[in-house]
């Protein structure tokens, strides 16, 4: 017999009893999960990675001088991790646990060994409570044994199977792209690896293997993934982890932009259709919308379309000289149409209020409409539609009309609205303001995933900190229009083959048609700023490999934890990776960022700042 087991933990039900048994005893490992003492009888609940095996000791069965086994299983610690021997039997009908694989039968104990005791646990693993996230990662090689977040893991190791197997059926390779890499400009800080042997040069971390990637299909591979890691020196965010992540990586040759979602939509309906449940998948082909589309009717970028409200432009309506509400005028006003909310009570539209404000706004202004009206058979309002509410008299009732029947809504409803002298900030509120009402009213369709494609971004865009054009995705996009687009457009008119894939208002890619001719990636950068020579010595490797024949190439990059996350159903990121940081950056468990001694330093040729050397000084 294995000195460990012969079963996992899942293995031992009805059937096994039902069919001759290879042997009429069984070894079973793992950790105490949880022990019961009903007089005569303990219970022991048996965990290993597969399944809970119930154990079971009759103190009747035994003569005194047995006692010792039941004692010194009384006496073991939750998880620790024993090795039992003992006999499967059939539970009684009334003690039956339907709810549990291995609910109709129990292992009766005929001896066993303590593998490794445990001591005070400092979290609790037998329950689904809500524990302090330090603690959880501080101790995070328990919190993995927790149910709940051992699925997730294990629900991310399948993704990933899943995902490269897609992957190579479709005819895309894997390769692995160097970690150590140069620093490049990519709109994240680098995290910087000191070099011993070159005094003075760093090593960079990779944002991504963009550049590699594309030097792959400059080398004539035509169809290449890789599940990437990635380093990005930025804050954490619920959807984001910060220091690393991993991401699908994808280049191709010779394709369009409707090549690309050609080629990713099946693996991502796939994927989400194999892993998600009940729920329902956009089919491909996906939806497109145009990033000014999205930035008009949804005030973002990666739209939730599981919500139903549409922001309406309304600035034209209060141009109009009858309007005397004097805060919106000059400015781009967005107006969000909120159902069903006219008879909420004045708390609900000061609550939205305060929201606002703290968004940095100076509020919502809303128009309730109570007063029932006719709808024509053509949809248009008419009767005596009238709107309350703090902005409605500084609005005649030709002009609510107007807005009423844009915004598509009816008596009974409420219109919000979002006013900046920046279309852009307008847009913006407008958007949080719809996913707020969405969340607030329960509006969002449940039991789906939705798919949409974004296209058309700007290529540049303008940077109001810097006061000057940036690239608005990467500065290897390929330009709608070409070189001719450059020479003849304004900056900020020009749009780019760039697209983000979007499900549920997470944005899983950003990705692009590539730029593949040198003298474009000389005007795009000199657009923004940068002379030839910056250009050369950022990007050196990748312009040199396009002078020697560079396919037309495209690609994109779906985040693996994203997916996962969505997958999962959880709202946080840190909750689908097996050792992720806190949002300081900070590995609790490892004890990371740490100091390293004077000697190390000497080698990098390397000297703390005073100000480092103070900061660590009151850490210690």
């Amino acid at each position: 017999m294995h000195p460990y087991r012969t079963h996992t933990c899942n293995q031992l039900n009805r059937k096994f009893l039902e069919s001759p048994p290879l042997t009429a005893e069984v070894k079973l490992s793992g950790w105490v999960h949880r022990k019961r003492d009903h007089g005569n009888l303990l219970f022991i609940d048996l965990r290993d990675h597969y399944g809970i095996t119930q154990l079971v000791v009759d103190r009747s069965d035994h003569a005194a001088d047995e006692d010792k086994l039941i004692e010194d299983l009384q006496a073991l610690p939750l998880e620790s991790v024993i090795t039992v021997t003992g006999t499967v039997v059939n539970r009684t009908p009334d003690t039956i646990n339907k709810d549990l694989p291995t609910g109709d039968i129990e292992v009766v104990i005929e001896s066993f060994v303590l593998e490794s005791a445990a001591e005070s646990l400092p979290l609790q693993i037998n329950a689904e409570r809500d524990q302090p996230e330090e603690t959880r990662l501080k101790y995070r090689f328990l919190d993995l044994r927790r149910e709940k977040i051992h699925k997730n893991i294990m629900l991310r190791s399948q993704v990933i199977s899943s995902l490269r197997r897609r992957m190579t059926d479709a005819g895309f390779n894997e390769f692995q792209t160097p970690i150590l890499t140069a620093s490049s400009p990519e709109g994240a800080r680098d995290y910087l690896v000191p070099s011993r042997i070159h005094p003075g040069k760093f090593y960079a971390l990779p944002q991504a293997p963009q550049q590699f990637k594309q030097l792959l299909m400059v080398s004539g591979f035509d169809r290449y993934f890789q599940i990437a890691p990635c380093f990005r020196d930025e804050d954490g965010r619920a959807d984001r982890s910060p220091g690393e992540f991993y991401q699908l990586d994808i280049e191709m040759s010779f394709v369009t932009q409707e090549d690309v979602f050609a080629a990713i939509e099946p693996m991502l309906e796939g994927v989400f259709k194999e892993f998600g449940g009940d729920k329902k998948v956009t089919p491909a082909p996906f939806p497109r919308m145009t990033y000014k589309d999205a930035m008009l009717k949804y005030g973002t970028d990666k739209p939730d379309l599981r919500n139903p409200l549409e922001i309406v432009d309304v600035t034209e309506e209060f141009k109009d000289p009858s309007v005397t509400f004097n805060a919106f005028k000059g400015k781009t006003v967005r107006a969000i149409p909120a159902p069903g909310t006219a008879t909420q009570p004045r708390s609900f539209f000061d609550k939205l209020n305060d929201w606002a404000r703290e968004e940095g706004a100076p509020g919502l202004g809303y128009i309730t409409f109570e007063i029932p009206a006719v709808n024509t058979a053509d949809g248009k309002v008419e009767g005596n539609l009238t709107a309350k509410g703090p902005i409605a008299k500084f609005i005649p009732f030709p002009i609510q009309k107007k807005i009423a029947e844009k915004v598509g809504v009816k008596e009974g409803d409420t219109v919000f609205f979002s006013a900046s002298e920046k279309e852009l900030d307008a847009a913006k509120l407008a958007g949080k303001a719809r996913i707020k009402l969405g969340d607030e009213l329960d509006l969002l369709e449940q039991g789906v995933f939705k798919f949409v494609w974004v296209v058309d971004f700007p290529y540049f865009e303008f940077d109001e900190e810097e006061k000057k054009i940036i690239f608005s995705h990467n500065p290897f996009s390929m330009p709608q229009g070409g070189m001719e687009a450059l020479t003849s457009k304004e900056p900020l008119e020009i749009l780019a083959y760039q697209y983000d894939i979007v499900c549920n208002g997470v944005e899983l890619s950003s990705g692009a048609i590539r730029n593949h001719k040198p003298e474009i990636m000389y005007k795009a950068f000199s657009i923004a700023g940068y002379p030839p020579g910056f250009v050369d010595s950022k990007f050196g490797g990748m312009i040199s490999a396009f002078r020697f024949g560079a396919p037309p190439h495209g690609g994109l990059a779906p985040g693996v934890d994203r997916m996962v996350m969505l997958l999962a159903d959880e709202p946080n990121i840190r909750e689908v990776i097996a050792f992720p940081m806190n949002q300081k950056a900070e590995d609790l468990l490892m004890q990371a960022p740490s100091p390293v001694d004077e000697k190390q330093l000497r080698e990098l040729h390397l000297q703390l700042s005073p100000k480092a050397k103070q900061l660590l000084a009151e850490e210690t």
